[in-house]
């Protein structure tokens, strides 16, 4: 780990703790209230994972997986959307809907791990990160999944997610952009010069702008005043992060211009 970066296990506390307040906070909110008026609360909890799953996406790509990173994105996108359903689902057939994140949580850490074990004892990939790699992106994955979902649905419950998430089509764009917001920064930023600060800035970026459109599926849903607040911190969290990625890449871009042009002829001792 560079000098300045932050640790993996201050961003797990990050993404986890961070998407778990939010989603719990929104879902409490919500039902005291008998609005949807917090559900940016939950946006804002998916965006802490999409920030935690991008360093986890950096640390496993890293070992020259540049290339193979939008099949990790599908794996664990894939495992991240198992859990979320499976684990909505045991928690109504048990009748406890309050659990259903933690439940949610640690069938994707299983998945993840299962898949990790699968890639490197079976495919032999020999990466020695691949198992706990595959397991962090699989929960940030589905945090980011049922964070998202409950900013458009208002509620995390089974029926509630099936409702206006899952049957409305909507999964399809919380995939989809979930997915780019989390994978894309280390693609946009891998090289020799490749910086955690500027990639994970760039996560930010498109964790708002997956936001943005968790903004619009929720106005659908659960109309203006619900969508409202979502959109205007999307937005101002898209151009605050954006900045900063532009700061950060003329930054690197400078440093990397001062070592000078290539000769354009041999040098004769």
């Amino acid at each position: 780990m560079a000098e300045g970066e932050r640790s993996p296990r201050q961003l797990m506390v990050i993404g986890i703790i961070g998407a778990l307040i939010g989603i719990y906070l929104a879902y409490y909110l919500n039902s005291a209230t008998g609005t949807a008026w917090f559900s940016f609360i939950a946006a804002l909890g998916a965006v802490c994972a999409v920030y935690y799953g991008a360093d986890a996406v950096r640390r496993v790509a890293s070992y020259g997986l540049g290339t193979g990173v939008p099949s990790i994105a599908m794996l664990s996108l894939g495992a991240g959307q198992i859990a979320v359903l499976l684990g909505l689902a045991v928690a109504k057939n048990y009748n406890l809907p309050v659990i259903a994140p933690i439940v949610v949580l640690i069938l994707a850490a299983i998945i993840g791990l299962v898949n990790g074990v699968m890639a490197r004892r079976v495919i032999k990939m020999n990466i020695a990160i691949m198992e706990m790699s595959m397991m962090e992106i699989a929960m940030a994955a589905s945090l980011l999944i049922l964070g998202f979902s409950t900013a458009i649905a208002g509620s995390f419950t089974f029926n509630a997610i099936m409702s206006y998430v899952v049957a409305s089509g909507f999964i399809i764009a919380v995939f989809i952009v979930g997915g780019m917001a989390m994978f894309h920064p280390f693609n946009a930023c891998l090289g020799p010069d490749e910086r955690q600060k500027r990639t994970l800035d760039l996560a930010m970026s498109t964790g708002f702008i997956a936001m943005l459109v968790a903004g619009i599926a929720a106005g659908a849903i659960n109309g203006v005043q619900a969508a409202m607040p979502i959109l205007i911190i999307a937005i101002l969290g898209w151009v605050v992060y954006y900045l900063r990625f532009f700061a950060d890449t003329k930054q690197d871009a400078a440093a990397i211009l001062s070592t000078g042009l290539i000769p354009t002829e041999e040098e004769v001792a």
